[in-house]
């Protein structure tokens, strides 16, 4: 008995210490489709091995980082880094903006409120990145240039503006219009991509979407709820980019260490792809040396001239951020981490895709170090629909031919997948040397550039004509839009009850307008009503507007 009673008592510690020391980690089950899921489904997939030339353990860290290429991102004694992203200079430098705090520091990682904002510079992609001065203070910065041409670089609850990467930084702030939705989890851990005409597209940490016409000026949220998967996490640090196929987002579960991937056509409405876009175990040498960091945190990925991932950084820390006290053994730096960027693909059929189908031709396009014609394991393709391929299914070669330096792919169109909301089919395939390729390409008869209506909060009010409601209609998209159908209800019993509809008409990008519109009396002084505003074309969809609100006060 006594025993026993000491064994329930040694576990009750254990549990205690466990979820003392662990209370940053939990574990995520995996749907168990993902175990179906093919090489080249995941994000994570495209993780190559790192780089660099000093392989150190004469420096900080747990025994599970060392040895370390130390020359790879940046890193010291003095100071602890965290999150930062990278861009080239007309110097043919590599600029790398990262925050920082000394190691010595009496709170040890827990000082990341105050850090600092370093320039910092590398003659390569992947570092060495040394200092060459403070910006200011500042956290989880983000450099991008406005539409006119100046540099920014975004950090928690503020910004620095300069004409110069070398030149002097301006502190300001932005300007934010929720335009009566909810704000979800503050404005912290911004992520910008620009846009075509470039606008600036903005997630926040909460996952709501904002639109800000040059980067600088406000920034107008579009979204009502987030657009992250709709699972259990703990999310932050999401990163969002464009290319010359598509926006994609990242976003991290910090609590499970796990991150999810999503695509869009807009930029506005998502797409989750299933598998891991990144967790602990993807930083490693050619050799299979692993540095096998404790946690992995706020993304940021360097672009080539098409938009596509070649590099990521991660901040990483080799323990738990409370085990990381002053002048200890523990520390955080940014690291780079090659990506396989895809290849460049352009569907040559121009009629639209669908089920019968009976053949898809590709176009394989040849780049520096690649050729088409002889490096790929053509049998191994296949070509359809994310949801197909990323499970081994798709569209299967049937013949091959050269165009110049480009190959051209016939794919049987049987198991395409492809559907009217499809709007970047999937290739996955290998070299024959066996590593994986993939890639995306857009379909010709798809607009990718379409107007985007947004409906602000109906406002009630009663006259002599009875009820009245305006409501606020803008077009955040970058082309004109059509005339449009605006309609105002509230949900009651799981029925939507309509009290008030109007045409929006034809508005250029950025414009506006308010429509008064007659309602229907159907409301009780004092109550709150589950509203929705729905803009509609015909039979599509533009956008719905989900919010609680007495009508009549």
């Amino acid at each position: 008995m006594e025993r026993s009673l000491f064994k329930f008592a040694l576990l009750g510690v254990m549990f205690l210490i466990s979820h003392s020391s662990f209370s940053q980690i939990t574990e995520r089950e995996r749907p168990a489709e993902w175990k179906q899921l093919v090489k080249g489904a995941r994000f994570m997939d495209r993780f190559l091995p790192m780089k660099g030339n000093v392989l150190s353990s004469d420096t900080w860290g747990a025994d599970c980082v060392l040895p370390r290429y130390v020359d790879n991102g940046i890193e010291d004694g003095i100071w602890s880094y965290w999150g930062g992203n990278i861009r080239k200079g007309e110097d043919g430098k590599y600029h790398l903006f990262v925050c920082g705090w000394l190691e010595c520091s009496p709170k040890g990682h827990m000082e990341w409120p105050n850090s600092y904002v370093f320039h910092t510079v590398s003659d390569n992609l992947t570092g060495p990145f040394k200092p060459v001065r403070i910006i200011g203070k500042g956290h989880n910065p983000e450099m991008f240039r406005a539409k006119d041409g100046r540099y920014v670089v975004y950090v928690i609850d503020g910004r620095y503006v300069s004409d110069d990467l070398n030149g002097k930084w301006e502190y300001g702030k932005f300007d934010f219009n929720a335009r009566d939705r909810r704000i979800i989890e503050g404005l912290s851990n911004l992520s910008f991509a620009q846009r075509e005409d470039s606008s600036y597209v903005m997630v926040c940490r909460g996952g709501g979407i904002w639109v800000s016409r040059d980067g600088l000026s406000e920034y107008n949220q579009l979204t009502d709820k987030r657009v992250y998967p709709d699972v259990d996490g703990r999310f932050e640090d999401p990163v969002i980019w464009r290319d010359h196929i598509q926006y994609h987002l990242i976003v991290n579960d910090w609590l499970g260490r796990i991150a999810f991937y999503l695509r869009s056509k807009d930029g506005v409405n998502w797409v989750v792809d299933p598998g891991e876009a990144y967790m602990p175990g993807i930083a490693v040498h050619a050799d299979g040396q692993a540095e096998d960091w404790f946690k992995y945190e706020r993304l940021k990925v360097y672009q080539d001239k098409f938009g596509r991932a070649i590099q990521a950084n991660f901040a990483v820390i080799d323990t738990l951020k409370n085990e990381d006290k002053p002048f200890d053994h523990h520390s955080s730096k940014n690291i780079s981490i090659p990506l396989n960027p895809g290849l460049l693909l352009t569907i040559l059929d121009e009629k639209p895709i669908i089920s019968g189908t009976k053949t898809i031709r590709v176009k394989i396009q040849a780049e520096e170090g690649f050729n088409p014609q002889t490096d790929i394991d053509v049998n191994s393709l296949r070509f359809g629909a994310s949801e197909e391929v990323n499970y081994g299914r798709g569209c299967q070669v049937l013949t091959t031919e050269n165009a110049g330096k480009d190959l051209i792919v016939t794919f049987n169109g049987k198991g395409n997948g492809i559907t009217k909301d499809e709007f970047a089919p999937k290739l996955i395939g290998k070299y024959k040397d066996g590593r994986m390729l993939y890639g995306y390409a857009r379909l010709p008869y798809i607009d990718y550039i379409e107007p985007i209506l947004s409906a602000r909060a109906p406002v009630f009010t009663k006259s002599g004509k009875g009820l009245e409601c305006t409501v606020e209609v803008q077009n955040f998209g970058q082309v004109e839009s059509k005339k449009a159908l605006v309609e105002v209800g509230y949900k009651k019993e799981g029925k939507t009850i309509k009290v008030a509809s109007g045409m929006v008409p034809a508005l250029k990008p950025y414009e506006k307008t308010d429509l008064l519109l007659s309602a229907k009396d159907r409301f009780e002084e004092g109550k709150e009503y589950d509203l929705i505003v729905t803009l509609s074309s015909g039979k599509k969809v533009l956008s719905t507007f989900n919010l609680k609100k007495k009508v009549l006060e």
